[in-house]
Order: C-alpha cells, then sequence, then structure tokens
C-alpha cells in the first residue's frame, strides 16, 4: 500500500464485459481488505442456453488476489441486457445479496408477464438485504449510503461509497446519455429527478456506470465524475429543463428496441441470479411469451 492511498475511499476495480457492455465493480476497504462486487455478469449464449461464470470467476480471482474476503453483492436494480451472477458468488463466498425493497413490484409485475410458477414469491425473499433509501451497509471502515434512484426501474437504488457512487442503469458516460424510461415502472420524470440528486453530489465524486456503449469512436470506459456529467452529458447537462429531458427521453425511447437477453435476464434476475426450477427431467427452462413484450 503506497502513502499516497486516501484508506477513507474504496479501491474500486472495474470489469467490462463485452458481449453485454456491462460494467462490473469490485470495491475493497484497503484497511479491512473487505471487498464489495456490483452488478456482476453470468455469461450466457442465448444460441445454445448455456450459461458459464468464467467472467464473475476473473473478479473472484481478482478479490483473492488482493487478499481480499467478498461481504457485499450489490443489485443496483433487475438487469433486463444480462443474467446476474449474484448467485452464484454468495454460494462460493457466503457473502449477501442486496437490492432495492422495490424489488417486488418488479417481480409481482414478471411473475404475470411470464407466467411463474405459483410457488415464486413476490416479497423479495431470493435476495438477503432489502434496502430503502438512506440505509448503510458498513464495508469494513468505509460506509455504503443507499440512494434510491428510480426512473429507469422502479427499484433502482445507487451505492455511494467515500468518493465513488455506483448508480447503475440511471446514467451513463457524458457522450452516451442516460438510461430508457420505457420500462414497466419506468417514469422520465422520476429519472430526471433521481440524475439530478446524483448531479448535487460534489463535483469531484466519481461516478462508475453500468454499461458503455460506446460504438467505434472509442474504448470502453466506465468511470466519469459530477462535474463531468454536468458539463458535458447529451441529455441532462447544466441548463437543461426537465421538460426538455423528458421530451428527449420518450422520443428517444420510442425508436429503441427491446435488449437482446431481456426475456432470460428478467427471468433469472427476479431469482437473485437463480435458474428456474428444475423440472421433472431434471432440466431448466426459460419461457418465452410470445407476441406480448
Amino acid at each position: 500500500m503506497s502513502k499516497n492511498e486516501n484508506l477513507s475511499h474504496p479501491q474500486i476495480k472495474g470489469f467490462f464485459h463485452a458481449s453485454t457492455g456491462t460494467c462490473s465493480y469490485v470495491a475493497c476497504d484497503l484497511v479491512s481488505r473487505e471487498c464489495a462486487i456490483i452488478d456482476p455478469v453470468l455469461d450466457f449464449d442465448c444460441t445454445t442456453g448455456r450459461t458459464g461464470t468464467q467472467s464473475v470467476d476473473r473478479m473472484l480471482d481478482y478479490v483473492g488476489s488482493i487478499g481480499g474476503k467478498l461481504e457485499w453483492i450489490l443489485e443496483t436494480h433487475i438487469h433486463a441486457d444480462h443474467l446476474s451472477s449474484a448467485d452464484y458468488l454468495r454460494k462460493q463466498t457466503g457473502a449477501d445479496i442486496a437490492i432495492s425493497e422495490n424489488i417486488s413490484e418488479v417481480q409481482q409485475t414478471f411473475k404475470k408477464h411470464f407466467n411463474l410458477e405459483e410457488e415464486f414469491a413476490t416479497d423479495g425473499r431470493q435476495f438477503d438485504r432489502l434496502l430503502s433509501d438512506g440505509d448503510q451497509l458498513t464495508l469494513g471502515q468505509l460506509r455504503i449510503d443507499v440512494l434510491h434512484t428510480p426512473g429507469h426501474t422502479p427499484a433502482c437504488i445507487s451505492y455511494r461509497v467515500g468518493d465513488a457512487i455506483f448508480v447503475g442503469d440511471t446514467i451513463f458516460m457524458p457522450d452516451v446519455g442516460t438510461a430508457r424510461t420505457d420500462f414497466p415502472g419506468g417514469d422520465a420524470h422520476i429519472l430526471c429527478q433521481s440524475i439530478k440528486r446524483i448531479l448535487d453530489l460534489p463535483e469531484q465524486t466519481r461516478i462508475f456506470v453500468c454499461h458503455d456503449y460506446f460504438g467505434d469512436e472509442r474504448l470502453p470506459t466506465f468511470e466519469t465524475t459530477v462535474g463531468d456529467q454536468r458539463k458535458s452529458n447529451i441529455h441532462i447537462r447544466d441548463g437543461r429543463s426537465e421538460e426538455d429531458f423528458v421530451a428527449l427521453r420518450q422520443a428517444r425511447d420510442q425508436k429503441l428496441t427491446l435488449p437482446e437477453l431481456i426475456i432470460p435476464s428478467l427471468q433469472v434476475n427476479i431469482r437473485a441470479g437463480r435458474l428456474p426450477p428444475v423440472e421433472d427431467n431434471g432440466v431448466a427452462y426459460l419461457k418465452i411469451p410470445l407476441n406480448l413484450l
């Protein structure tokens, strides 16, 4: 550990999952070596139905390489573009999975959409800790503050640790903009208020995004600052009114297609990363609702 490292802030390592554009993180308290993993990905081949853990195993290897111990698996929301490996991490390490208490609303919606088994509970019990706005978690000598930041979905939360905040899909890199609001429970007005809450933090606050859709112009990037966002975010920089943002966001949403992995992702992620229960032949199945989404 160098003398210049600030022990009041977490050490953060990002892991980019190229096929889904997802950014997952390991946040570590340098004193205790306690770690949190934020938004981990389960590899999934849509053609074969095969799952894999190569990507998340790299994160576990990193935790081991720094002498860390995984304490928390933090989900910012129910992702519609990648499968979560939270349950795999819990089984491997004993760490607890945390998510917004509003997960129940999302579970109720998609239990109906996918006509899931009657036994599927919609009270969030698949997760270990249901979080409310203002809750606090501990990570060694660091404190994790929970901010309710809905709008993309009703169960979106952000995690602030020291000088860093993990914002999920609420906001992206400045040249990409902000999250869509056309999923069930999404609302552009609410998203605007959530983003403004984030951008009211000190300008030097580091923002870590959950996705980067960067095209061919640059390499994937997942760290920005409040100051950079306020200056140059293409959707919600300083000077743009809520009305203008909502009009822009809603017009853009009308042109978007659904994420490629939305059907498998939702069925797995509302179960905290567990696969659906196996059937009498010992195989688990995902459902594809026809002419619904």
